[in-house]
């Protein structure tokens, strides 16, 4: 792992009126890094998505991409430098394939942009770049299922593929394993693993079993602030964490 920063974030804020959300957040993940934000619910994390993403505005402070201010862009623009991301809820052309699903994200990383005189079946390089994520994700069964007909485990974890497929470098993930079994959950994680590999991700997840088996660095973010980064294991016996979060999480 370098130690080039990937994603910056410098005194960010975001209200919405008068009501103030996230209120001054500094964080910097490495390039290669596997970085998972933990927090109670409220505490801003999935706003502090939004914001890296471009779907809110920020009140105040900059985010850096690759050493690049984002700010302002819309969020095609700050995809198209490097980073994509998942939500909460599931995000796929239900009547659709597996297969066309992939397809579909792969268009723009692959040059064919807002080309319509392309036959998709004709575009071999197209269709077995596809079907090489489908393998990967361990569905090349279900290549040919209407996304509709997926369980719920199936629909994440073709989010997570399709997150990666567009060949982004830094990837958003947001509460991956919701849902999940504990089966289910074991091989997202390494799914997670595999397909991250060289890449950097940041996660959003409120399992913690999930969180100290993949992350390289936790951030821990309450009342939309964050109270601590670091190492897993300094995490975990860090007693500012435990009073806001953590202890919180085992008396559940």
């Amino acid at each position: 792992m370098t130690n080039k920063i990937a994603l910056n974030l410098v005194d960010v804020e975001k209200r919405f009126g008068e009501t103030e959300i996230i209120r001054g957040v500094n964080l910097a993940v490495k390039r290669g890094e596997r970085h998972a934000v933990i927090g109670p619910n409220g505490a801003g994390k999935s706003t502090v998505f939004n914001l890296i993403s471009g779907y809110y505005p920020l009140t105040g402070g900059k985010i850096e991409l690759n050493s690049q201010e984002i700010n302002g862009l819309e969020p095609f623009q700050i995809n198209r430098l490097g980073l994509c991301r998942s939500f909460q809820v599931t995000n796929l052309f239900a009547k659709m394939s597996v297969f066309e699903n992939v397809r579909c994200a792969l268009l723009w990383s692959e040059g064919y942009k807002y080309s319509f005189w392309h036959l998709m079946v004709r575009q071999k390089k197209l269709n077995k770049k596809a079907e090489e994520i489908i393998e990967q994700l361990n569905m090349s069964h279900r290549s040919k299922i209407p996304v509709g007909e997926l369980s719920y485990a199936e629909q994440r974890t073709l989010e997570i593929g399709i997150t990666v497929a567009g060949g982004a470098d830094v990837i958003l993930l947001d509460e991956p394993t919701a849902g999940m079994s504990k089966s289910e959950t074991e091989q997202a994680v390494e799914l997670m693993k595999f397909v991250s590999e060289g890449k950097t991700l940041i996660v959003v997840e409120h399992d913690m079993g999930v969180v100290f088996d993949l992350a390289d660095r936790i951030s821990v973010l309450v009342y939309g602030k964050i109270i601590a980064t670091d190492t897993p294991d300094n995490i975990r016996n860090n007693k500012a964490v435990q009073e806001a979060y953590l202890g919180e999480e085992e008396e559940v």
